[in-house]
């Protein structure tokens, strides 16, 4: 049997963006809301993500052209978006290399929860901590959003075009937090308490590299194995901070 996915499959999240650092400030001001303007889509990268995007892309450039990614997913977020960019530009990718934006790495949606603090739920819409405290954060949908399930889908959809029309590549996928945790998911198989415990263990750093690559010899058509989750060296290497800014159930900047 033909084989199905990539030789090599990275899943980055992009780097510190201007929302992660606001998103702390509110929390440590005690704020209900987080202080950004305009729409979560447009939300920049700030100094300190557009550094450690760079140092990204020159790890990904120390390696030999034929390991190197041979094609680039990006949710279309600005701060996704320029992460890809700055990775490419540094190197790590080919500088013709097209950045695939697909709208299906998108964020999580938070709908009416969008820009509050978990604070500022519990003051504005104390039926939505309710209501989330009892389903739990994978299966709570707010209402105008989305929950855990809700990006499942939509990334099974893309895992179906990753292995139709990119099977035996090196294929980079740069999006967000819960897109991590949620493609982790779907390739190794998991359940709601696994994923859950692997989110509870910790938040998935800026620019870190979840990385798989394909094992022929595993299950009856092989598949994708994991080799590593969260590695952040290639930003530590360069003695560039490492963030980790959460992807909280309701208005992080993921």
């Amino acid at each position: 049997m033909a084989q199905r996915w990539p030789a090599t499959l990275w899943i980055v999240r992009h780097g510190q963006s201007a929302g992660n650092v606001a998103r702390d400030a509110a929390h440590a001001q005690r704020l209900e809301r987080i202080a950004l303007s305009g729409r979560d889509v447009d939300v920049p990268l700030s100094p300190l993500g557009e550094t450690q995007s760079r140092a990204l892309g020159r790890w990904f450039a120390d390696m030999s052209p034929d390991q190197r990614p041979d094609a680039v997913l990006v949710s279309p977020y600005a701060r996704a978006v320029r992460t890809a960019q700055l990775i490419r530009d540094s190197g790590g990718v080919d500088a013709d290399e097209p950045l695939c934006v697909d709208e299906r790495l998108r964020e999580k949606e938070f709908g009416i929860l969008d820009g509050l603090t978990t604070m500022g739920v519990a003051s504005a819409f104390p039926d939505q901590a309710d209501f989330r405290r009892i389903l739990g954060k994978f299966y709570h949908r707010p209402p105008g959003g989305e929950s855990w399930c809700d990006v499942i889908l939509r990334l099974r959809s893309l895992l179906d075009t990753v292995s139709l029309h990119y099977a035996g590549r090196r294929v980079l996928i740069v999006a967000h937090q819960v897109v991590v945790l949620c493609l982790r998911y779907i390739v190794e198989n998991l359940d709601e308490s696994k994923i859950l415990a692997i989110d509870g263990a910790g938040d998935v750093a800026n620019c870190s590299v979840t990385e798989y690559v394909f094992d022929e010899r595993a299950g009856r058509s092989g598949c994708l194995k994991l080799v590593r989750y969260n590695y952040t060296l290639p930003v530590e290497e360069e003695a560039v901070p490492v963030t980790d800014a959460a992807d909280s159930p309701v208005a992080a900047r993921g």
